[in-house]
């Protein structure tokens, strides 16, 4: 089956709606991380206390998703992504009114941590749903479940794409807590739409036994120590955007500029179905990091928007590829009853990196402007590369067991 055929068949399997609502629902976590940041750092005029705010709401949501998705593996997800939802809609709400009622700055991260810790990793959970979807599909399905992986990456890439941008959008039309309120709506609709739906059903059920299965292996640390690189990149970049977007006196651009990064990485993910099948999810993880490495550099060099944009969008491109590649890797080498917690592992490593690029980077800014906190993310990439390289037998070994039935079952 091409691989046009193959996301063909995906969509007709799930359905248009729960496409589209799948994917408007991951998009107020990407939202709340720059609109946390704007927001905190308009209101006090301190890059450091703003990134330290997206931080907390970052780091909370790293904490809060495993237990989540330990929740899912157990009760199934629509109970516990429509308590998410409707808990991260108020918490972000409550956020807003805070700032515009000058609390007390220990006050606004706390509550920017409580906004975190509600909202509901939406991405890793549609993962989840693609293997019951594809059930029926007999020897087709490992290949529709690549593919839809391939999907899941291009689309958590647009949605960090298109969040920001929203943003952006938000506070050039409105404000920064405008961007949030909007945030606030969208996951109150979509997140419990995504909870609702029937594909919800299929992922376990309330009672089921508790999953089995060993979680903690060598090959998940690095899986994990992967994704908190990629985060930290995700969140240095974003706090060198701003700082360098409202140094040349147009702060609500930053959220353009970032969603180019998305932009280029969605273009890749959705390529990526077609990278043969031969070449493994461990292979593609490495030549991906070698891509971020070395695009990485550019950014040390860029004094303005236009040649930030540019470089931005190139860099992009290896992003989706290689969390593509980490989180297909994770499905397959993973035991079966752990896979929600698994991938919402995964996506709280890539939060907590979000919180710890933003945090650093956010501190060096306020020093040394957008060129140290871009620094950060090279730094970052340079340590992927090496644990990628020096983890490929041992990536290559956990694929080779989870090919074996006998041994996984073992």
């Amino acid at each position: 089956m091409s691989p046009l055929a193959s996301y063909r068949r995906l969509f007709e399997l799930a359905g248009p709606t729960y496409v589209v609502v799948a994917f408007v629902a991951r998009l107020p976590l990407a939202m709340s991380q720059l609109g946390t940041l704007l927001l905190v750092a308009g209101a006090t005029g301190s890059y450091g206390l703003g990134g330290l705010s997206a931080g907390a709401l970052a780091v909370a949501n790293a904490v809060g998703a495993p237990i989540a998705g330990s929740l899912a593996d157990r009760l199934g997800q629509r109970h516990v992504v429509l308590v998410q939802s409707l808990a991260g809609a108020a918490s972000l709400t409550l956020l807003v009114a805070l700032v515009h009622a000058d609390a007390a700055p220990a006050t606004v991260v706390a509550v920017a941590a409580l906004a975190g810790l509600t909202m509901p990793q939406v991405g890793p959970l549609a993962r989840v749903r693609w293997r019951p979807i594809t059930a029926r599909t007999g020897g087709q399905q490992r290949r529709l479940v690549d593919v839809a992986f391939s999907y899941e990456g291009a689309a958590d890439e647009a949605s960090f794409a298109i969040g920001p941008a929203l943003v952006g959008l938000g506070v050039v039309v409105i404000s920064p807590g405008g961007a949030l309120l909007l945030a606030a709506a969208m996951l109150a609709v979509f997140g419990t739409a995504f909870a609702l739906h029937r594909t919800a059903r299929t992922h376990r059920g309330a009672g089921a036994a508790l999953p089995t299965g060993r979680l903690l292996t060598p090959v998940l640390v690095v899986l994990v120590s992967a994704q908190l690189l990629i985060g930290t990149l995700f969140g240095a970049t974003q706090t060198g955007t701003t700082v360098l977007a409202t140094a040349a006196g147009q702060p609500g651009v930053a959220g353009l500029v970032h969603a180019t990064l998305g932009v280029g990485s969605a273009v890749a993910g959705i390529a990526t179905a077609f990278i043969p099948e031969r070449i493994g999810p461990e292979r593609r993880i490495l030549g991906a990091v070698s891509a971020l490495f070395v695009l990485s550099f550019p950014l040390l060099l860029v004094d303005g928007l236009p040649a930030l944009i540019a470089v931005v969008a190139v860099l992009g491109c290896a992003v989706a590829p290689f969390m593509i590649g980490v989180f297909t890797l994770a499905e397959r080498v993973v035991a079966p009853a752990r896979v929600a917690t698994a991938m919402t592992v995964l996506a709280s490593a890539t939060g907590l990196g979000y919180a710890v690029g933003s945090t650093i980077a956010g501190r060096l800014a306020d020093q040394h402007g957008h060129t140290a906190a871009f620094a950060v993310t090279v730094v970052a990439m340079a340590v992927a590369f090496v644990l990628v390289l020096t983890a490929q037998r041992r990536l290559q070994a956990a694929l080779h067991v989870a090919r074996q039935p006998e041994l996984v079952a073992a």
